[in-house]
């Protein structure tokens, strides 16, 4: 039987794609209310800078937790509130994903051989590995980032509220080129280069190297036990890591035109008024939705691989 790794690039990108966008459907509600636990208790300016501020937090005084935060969502905004902007979030996995996952194989086989030529048998190369991790990471961002920024915002908004910005996916990219420029279509791209350099090599990377050094070691055989095990690893070690610029991320991005100086300014402004704490706010959402989309997402990419590789040994034949 063939080898996923010399399909065509398309057939990789279409298979990861996919995959993550499955994943991202079954998971969006606890994206959602990661991302209003991300931004609660944020002081934002009432009037433009420049002028006399009156600072103002987010609209929820009372601090929740996560199921209280969707069920106040399904309350007071309606169940559809748990998928704003599901629109935005399937296009940026189509775009992102499909990068990131699909041409890791790839990436990784060129450091290997550049790093060194392949020569060391059984290494886990760990090298070429992160920094494969690191180069998709850094390209599906630039390509993906103008998805993320509007689902983002659409997540942040208050359905029916004095915060919901846009009416459709379509006039939040019009809306934000036109009054941001567009600049701001690509707005916190170096804190989400660098959170998913990091989100990438604590996800994938460990993803890889956990499933790739269980089945040497004979403690498990590929299949989809390994498969859920190797995710639910993975999905926890990234949301350690990668919940403080996740934070900033989210805060920055659904910031209005002039509210941080940047990113850097974001995250000093969120530990001076919040204090540490505020880094790792939405962590339990994060985690659940992190570890399930993890499972969901390789499970679903590793048979589609399956599929596909049987699929073009029948045509062969």
């Amino acid at each position: 039987m063939g080898n996923f790794e010399n399909s065509s690039i398309v057939l990789k990108l279409l298979t990861a794609g996919t995959s993550a966008c499955i994943a991202d459907a079954i998971t969006f509600p606890l994206d959602t209310a990661k991302v209003r636990l991300q931004i609660q208790g944020e002081v934002r300016a009432l009037v433009q800078p420049g002028s006399s501020a009156l600072l103002l937090r987010s609209p929820l005084q009372t601090q929740l937790g996560l199921l209280s935060t969707l069920g106040h969502m399904v309350r007071h905004e309606g169940a559809r509130s748990l998928y704003n902007g599901l629109s935005a979030g399937l296009q940026r996995q189509m775009c992102f994903a499909s990068v990131r996952i699909g041409l890791y194989d790839t990436f990784k086989a060129f450091y290997q051989q550049l790093l060194d030529g392949n020569n060391r048998a059984g290494s886990l190369n760990i090298g070429a590995r992160v920094a494969a991790g690191m180069t998709t990471g850094a390209l599906a961002v630039m390509l993906a980032q103008p998805t993320d920024v509007v689902k983002v915002r659409f997540q942040a908004a208050i359905s029916g509220g004095a915060t919901r910005r846009y009416s459709s996916t379509m006039q939040a990219y019009k809306a934000i080129a036109t009054k941001e420029g567009m600049r701001g279509l690509w707005k916190g791209t170096f804190p989400n280069i660098s959170r998913n350099a990091i989100v990438n090599v604590s996800e994938i990377v460990c993803y890889d190297i956990i499933k790739d050094t269980l089945i040497f070691y004979s403690l498990m055989k590929d299949g989809v036990t390994l498969h859920f095990t190797s995710a639910v690893i993975a999905g926890l070690c990234t949301t350690i890591v990668a919940s403080p610029v996740d934070v900033v991320k989210t805060r920055y991005m659904n910031s209005s035109k002039g509210e941080y100086k940047g990113a850097m300014d974001c995250g000093v402004r969120t530990f001076m008024q919040e204090g540490i704490k505020a880094f790792y706010k939405g962590f339990i959402p994060s985690f659940c939705r992190l570890v399930s989309w993890n499972i969901i997402m390789w499970i679903t990419y590793e048979q589609l691989k399956l599929g596909v590789v049987k699929l073009t040994h029948q045509e062969e034949h």
